[in-house]
């Protein structure tokens, strides 16, 4: 049990959460290159997208399912171990939302029209980039650790956690834009794929939401 213990926490107990996120912020990015083949229409590619995507989520759920198995209960931590756990959920979030996002542009043949291509691939980079956010201010934990979630490096990740409600917001405000751009050209397309495109936005700006929910949890650590 003890070597199970180290080969998954290491030096320290929220070391697989650092893990995690880098996994969920990796689905999230395959996100570029699959909407970037769609407007394409280079369905093979998106299909190799998706394999990478599914591959990942599925290594993120392993993750989740041995932390929340072993994670100590007996720790001596400056935060509760449900909140640690809470972190995680939130977390693995970011990678079941990818692999819908990407189930549905693979299934579908989500086909992103010319009119609003460029604004579409600007508003998954800034959803990855709200990913990106998060993975870094989890990858404080370790320092937060050992601080006591107090002091300079609390200031520092309540910074990022500032940042990223910026870049949310981004989020936010490009997703109308894209709403409005497809009101004016749906009836160019068959009513079916400018619902699952609607559908598809919503879910991508999803993504950027769960990274926002990162920035909440982690700021209920700060406040212990």
């Amino acid at each position: 049990m003890a070597n199970m213990l180290a080969n998954i926490f290491g030096s320290s107990p929220v070391q697989p959460l650092e893990k995690h996120i880098s996994i969920a912020y990796n689905c999230a990015k395959k996100l570029r290159p699959l909407f970037a083949a769609a407007v394409a229409k280079d369905w093979e590619t998106v299909a190799k997208a998706y394999g990478d995507i599914e591959r990942l989520e599925h290594e993120a759920d392993d993750l989740k399912k041995e932390v929340r198995l072993h994670l100590p209960k007996s720790l001596f931590m400056p935060v509760p171990r449900e909140d640690l756990l809470e972190l995680l959920l939130v977390q693995d979030k970011i990678a079941n939302r990818a692999r819908d996002v990407a189930g549905i542009v693979m299934g579908r043949r989500i086909e992103i029209p010319e009119q609003i291509a460029d604004d579409y691939l600007e508003f998954v980079d800034r959803v990855i980039d709200a990913t990106k956010q998060a993975k870094k201010s989890v990858h404080e934990l370790d320092e937060l650790f050992t601080s006591g979630f107090r002091g300079a490096e609390a200031k520092l990740v309540e910074g990022m956690i500032e940042e990223l409600d910026r870049i949310e917001t981004d989020t936010d405000e490009r997703q109308v834009g894209l709403n409005r751009g497809l009101f004016k050209i749906e009836d160019s397309m068959s009513p079916i794929q400018a619902i699952f495109l609607y559908r598809t936005i919503e879910k991508t700006g999803d993504i950027a939401d769960m990274a926002e929910r990162v920035g909440r949890r982690l700021e209920l650590l700060l406040s212990h």
